[in-house]
């Protein structure tokens, strides 16, 4: 019997948004027995880990740790501010956001959502409209998403809290960043999020399996007020804990924090400021191979301008529904998991690109390098010159 020749065999490469790519350095900080969970070094490094996380989210305030996914985020944060029969304003740019209000509505609030499609940014005008008729204040919280990895689509979060600030609109704002954050630019304070969720499979380069709820004074005022709050999803002892295991209702997750303390060492290392510059460098070089690309007529961007794309991820369409041959070739032959067109209506013609994270110009070059290969393999229609186009960018003096 011959065998079939492959070329996936190696280490794989997995360019999906998320799971990202994690660090050796956090999965050796993993592997270790259990730790004890009432004292020594796992109690003792919390204060500093914590204080990490927020340098991270730009954020002198609040943040309570849920064993939770970025989903569980989303009920923990609206449980924290929102009763029952309040309405929050959700302004979609793709699927996330409709995720998050229906989550809204499963906790008994009502969602009032604006939807911009899935390749459109928010339009503040239709926004403003919306917040300047609600003249009794009915909307209790704004649920903005900083990055929609489905879109790609990166929106405007100070934007948004100008508005709301122009307009003299007491609505929390909420953002989600859980594809954005350690990747694209974000400043909680600065910028006047009043609550932020994230996940740590992202840009914080940790197995998933934690999601983080960031809240000002604003939003701890809401908390005060509301009638109840679930045990579980209350961040009040989460934040303010009496004793260690109040951050977390439970038993910590334990390996989880060693690897996410080895991720923020990383972070910090290189620089928040910096691990911005290269997301952004990084995006740019898979932008210009893209560019190339979309000039034999079956490639386009999913989000025509640049402006308006995230540094994290980037969705992309093929005619004729080839997205999925072209996925399963780079996975299946090549060893390359691209994502999947998630919430998009082409679900056949759509890919997405995660780019977030622990990656660096070698990586970019060799996921560009086999989306080339694949487009030769089936025949796609390109133009010429992707790669010298991707790395005349990553050559670019800084």
């Amino acid at each position: 019997m011959t065998n079939q020749l492959s070329l996936a065999q190696g280490r794989e490469y997995l360019a999906i948004p998320g799971p990202s790519v994690m660090p050796d350095a956090v999965l050796q900080a993993m592997h270790r027995p259990s730790p004890n969970i009432y004292d020594g070094e796992l109690v003792d490094m919390m204060p500093a880990l914590l204080q990490d996380l927020r340098r991270v989210a730009r954020t002198e305030h609040n943040v309570a740790i849920y064993i939770a996914n970025g989903h569980g985020t989303w009920e923990a944060a609206l449980s924290n501010v929102i009763a029952p029969g309040e309405t929050v304003l959700a302004p979609a740019s793709g699927r996330f956001t409709h995720g998050w209000a229906e989550m809204a509505e499963g906790i008994g609030a009502q969602a009032q959502l604006i939807d911009f499609g899935t390749s459109a940014a928010w339009d503040f005008d239709k926004i403003a409209d919306v917040l300047r008729a609600d003249t009794d204040h009915k909307i209790k919280g704004v649920l903005a998403v900083h990055v929609d990895t489905s879109s790609s689509i990166r929106n405007d979060i100070s934007g948004l809290r100008a508005l709301l600030d122009d307009l003299n609109h007491p609505a929390l704002l909420m953002a989600d960043c859980i594809a954005s954050l350690g990747c694209d630019r974000f400043e909680m304070d600065a910028w006047g999020v009043d609550v932020t969720v994230t996940a740590c499979q992202k840009g914080l380069m940790t197995p998933a399996g934690m999601g983080f709820v960031f809240f000002n004074e604003k939003a701890q005022v809401k908390r005060a007020a509301m009638p109840r709050v679930s045990q579980y999803w209350d961040w009040q002892p989460r934040a303010n804990p009496e004793l260690f295991y109040q951050h977390f209702n439970g038993t910590a997750p334990t390996h989880h924090l060693y690897g996410l303390r080895t991720a923020l060492d990383l972070i910090h290392a290189e620089g928040i400021e910096a691990v911005w510059a290269r997301h952004e460098r990084l995006a740019c070089a898979i932008w210009a191979a893209c560019e190339v690309w979309t000039q034999g007529g079956a490639l386009e961007f999913n989000v025509a301008d640049p402006a308006h794309r995230s540094h994290a991820v980037t969705a992309l369409r093929l005619t004729e529904g080839r997205g999925t041959p072209l996925r399963n070739y780079t996975e299946n032959t090549l060893g390359l998991t691209l994502g999947i067109g998630l919430g998009m209506e082409d679900w056949d013609g759509c890919f997405r690109l995660g780019h977030m994270g622990h990656l660096n110009a070698q990586m970019i070059m060799a996921m560009l390098g086999g989306i080339e290969t694949a487009m030769a393999a089936l025949d796609i229609p390109r133009g010429q010159g992707a790669l010298e186009a991707a790395a005349a960018t990553l050559a670019k003096s800084p």
